[in-house]
């Protein structure tokens, strides 16, 4: 699949960090010092559902695991301008590629891919899809694809994860990011663009902090 658009990537300077898993999520080594995973801190309080949905669904588990490893990668290649060989993808990836590249054209102005993060403030780490300008907005941008449709109230956890990320990215690089974009694209056909401001979430994340430091004996 040859390109029709050339992204333009604004390189970045990045402080590397090295992850390790135990009982109690990822954490990231970052500078001397442990930092547990966005991800696992925003979603701690939901993780006993998880863990039930992820024993009675080891299939349907390994199906969507697998699916979103593989939409990433396209999505990852063709950001950075990669020729993508659409022999070498499975038809329900190529279709979800498909109908979410529009969207994804939408994106300019590149800081970094699966680049990572963390803050000293927070003590959170994390690796972030995409920084990059989304219609002209610098952003943070996550790739999700999803079975069905979500509900707002259904991905809480995605707006306070990119929040993390903006104001890391601040503290780092000092340049403000004042939106969060969250693209989902779906089995059903459709593709849920969800644009915020980080700042209206930023107590939804301190509580998410409070909590999972709370559980973890204020570690």
């Amino acid at each position: 699949m040859k390109l029709q658009k050339q992204f333009v990537h604004i390189p970045h300077q990045f402080k590397p960090i090295e992850s390790v898993e135990d009982e109690n999520g990822r954490r990231y080594l970052c500078e001397g010092e442990y930092y547990p995973s966005v991800t696992t801190v925003t979603g701690w309080q939901k993780r006993s559902f998880f863990a039930e949905w992820r024993k009675n669904n080891p299939a349907e588990l390994n199906r969507v695991t697998k699916r979103g490893t593989n939409l990433h990668s396209v999505i990852e290649k063709y950001l950075e301008n990669q020729d993508l060989n659409t022999k070498e993808m499975s038809a329900d990836i190529l279709e979800l590629f498909l109908q979410t590249k529009t969207t994804i054209n939408q994106i300019d102005n590149i800081r970094g891919l699966e680049c990572p993060l963390f803050s000293k403030t927070l003590k959170l780490a994390g690796r972030v899809d995409c920084v990059g300008e989304f219609n002209g907005k610098l952003s943070v941008i996550d790739f999700k694809g999803s079975t069905k449709t979500k509900r707002e109230e259904d991905i809480e956890n995605y707006f306070t994860q990119t929040t993390a990320y903006a104001i890391m990215w601040q503290e780092q690089f000092k340049e403000p990011i004042k939106n969060i974009c969250i693209i989902i694209t779906c089995e059903t056909g459709d593709v849920q663009v969800f644009e915020r401001n980080p700042v209206h979430y930023v107590k939804q994340l301190k509580y998410a902090i409070d909590y999972y430091r709370e559980q973890q004996n204020g570690r």
